[in-house]
């Protein structure tokens, strides 16, 4: 898009009350309540940008969720993430700030628009927020005094405990688990009484000491009860949108409303949308190699569709746009796409019944016909939360959420998929709904070793199937000698493919 002027629009409603103030707040170390609708002026590209920017960092959040990593790690690569996502240069810090709060409200407004997306917004983002302000709270006094700081600004009253009453109850605050270690540091540290209802979670962990009905809360361990109290706001304010997302998508339906709409179902994946290219620069997946990259490196969900087309030579409305979409993002052009389709649809049919009734629909995926929209691959949400397969006719789907448990195992079984053992923890997280937690699984059994591996990108492995096949790609050509980008693998497919036809 290059639309010449800015976006000026009546906004939503979308702080806690309902209230406009103009440019919104921004707080110390970009640590932010959100409180204020900002009014920034953005031409529809840096409304787009900044929105997938904030996009790649909530999808990573739930992604490393989804891998269960260590705290450590998790905090490590949530920190790049942001770094490379939403920090500018220092000499613009303003363009900082602004970036970091309107990506906000975008998709706030984008996401507002059912439970599903509110609840999953609403989840990174208080992610986003706690391990922000941990970082506020944690490194020493300077970071302590920014905390305070961040309290002050955003009217949090807190009751601080004296010196008296704390020394008082000297002996009772070092026996919470996890205070301070010693009396200096007991000395230096900044002790707070609250309403104990307000720090249920400290009270749950015993992480703070609890007399006649008030908590005494560190000022480090604040951060529970300020997360506490952003969840509640952001949820009333996304309540707020929602009832009116309606009637302002429709006032902008001919400039952001269709990007509001389709925000949740923008693909953020590595290399989008030709993610899998061999050392000529050439895309690898072509309709003479699809087959043997299909059993070589396509998630299960993909091979289920690959081996409908082959067993039916045809696939249902829902199955084209999964598989289809799914090709086109792994970098296949749009003449092999339809050379692919035709060949297996044409084993039932004649040329011409299948240019009448579905290039025009391939076409269209690659946006060459109708509004000519480059549309995006779905990722695994979207799988799993779509329209269920009719069991025998479909084969779209994610087969750990709509398989059921025995015809799971059936096909792990028939599929050779590591030992009964990781087969029984795949088909567990299955039973669990854990659904995307089973896909990494089923990738972690098929590529031993795939994180020591070099130049193996293993970020939205069980949260979109195309960076599945991008990383199980990378890592089968790091394994036949040609590195992660290599093209060793991918010539001896090409010839595969070659002497298949």
């Amino acid at each position: 898009m290059n639309v010449a002027g800015p976006i000026r629009t009546r906004p939503l409603p979308l702080s806690a009350d309902g209230k406009d103030v103009g440019s919104g707040s921004s707080s110390s170390n970009d640590v932010d309540m959100y409180l204020d609708v900002p009014s920034f002026e953005l031409s529809l590209d840096e409304f787009e940008e900044y929105a997938l920017a904030r996009l790649k960092v909530l999808r990573k959040i739930e992604e490393m969720k989804t891998r269960n990593l260590p705290p450590e790690t998790f905090r490590a690569q949530l920190d790049a993430s942001i770094k490379a996502n939403l920090t500018s240069p220092p000499q613009k810090h303003q363009q900082k700030n602004k970036l970091d709060v309107a990506s906000h409200f975008i998709l706030r407004a984008a996401y507002c628009r059912t439970e599903d997306l509110r609840r999953w917004f609403l989840a990174q983002e208080c992610r986003l927020f706690r391990h922000r302000l941990e970082s506020l709270s944690s490194g020493g006094s300077n970071n302590n005094t920014l905390l305070r700081d961040f309290l002050t600004k955003n009217d949090f009253d807190l009751d601080p405990v004296s010196r008296d009453e704390k020394e008082a109850l000297r002996d009772k605050l070092l026996k919470v688990p996890g205070g301070p270690m010693n009396p200096i540091e007991f000395h230096n540290t900044q002790y707070y009484r609250v309403p104990f209802v307000q720090a249920l979670e400290l009270v749950s962990k015993r992480e703070c000491y609890v007399e006649k009905g008030q908590a005494y809360v560190p000022l480090a361990r604040i951060v529970s009860i300020v997360a506490a109290k952003f969840r509640v706001a952001l949820s009333k304010s996304l309540a707020l949108a929602a009832g009116v997302f309606g009637q302002v998508a429709h006032d902008e339906a001919s400039r952001i409303g269709p990007l509001l709409k389709s925000m949740n179902s923008q693909y953020t994946g590595p290399g989008a949308p030709n993610a899998v290219t061999g050392m000529d620069g050439e895309s690898v997946l072509t309709a003479n190699t699809v087959d043997t990259l299909a059993d070589q490196s396509m998630p299960l969900c993909m091979q289920q569709l690959h081996q409908g087309l082959k067993r039916d030579h045809k696939l249902k409305h829902q199955g084209r746009l999964q598989f289809g979409l799914f090709l086109k993002g792994a970098g296949m052009s749009l003449e092999e796409h339809t050379l692919f389709f035709q060949r297996e649809f044409t084993r039932i049919m004649t040329s011409e019944q299948f240019n009448k009734q579905y290039s025009y629909s391939i076409r269209h995926m690659h946006g060459k016909e109708g509004k000519r929209a480059s549309y995006t691959p779905y990722n695994c949400m979207k799988i799993i939360f779509g329209n269920p397969p009719q069991s025998g006719v479909e084969h779209h789907g994610c087969p750990y959420k709509h398989y059921d448990e025995q015809n799971l195992s059936a096909l792990l079984t028939k599929l050779k998929i590591g030992s009964v053992a990781d087969r029984d923890a795949i088909l567990a997280h299955k039973k669990d709904g854990n659904f995307q937690l089973a896909c990494a699984k089923h990738f972690e059994v098929s590529h031993p070793a795939a994180t020591m591996v070099d130049g193996v990108n293993l970020d939205g492995v069980g949260n979109h199937p195309n960076a599945w096949f991008s990383a199980s790609v990378s890592y089968h050509n790091a394994k036949n000698g040609g590195g992660a980008g290599g093209a060793t693998n991918m010539e001896v497919v090409k010839q595969e493919g070659a002497v298949a036809m």
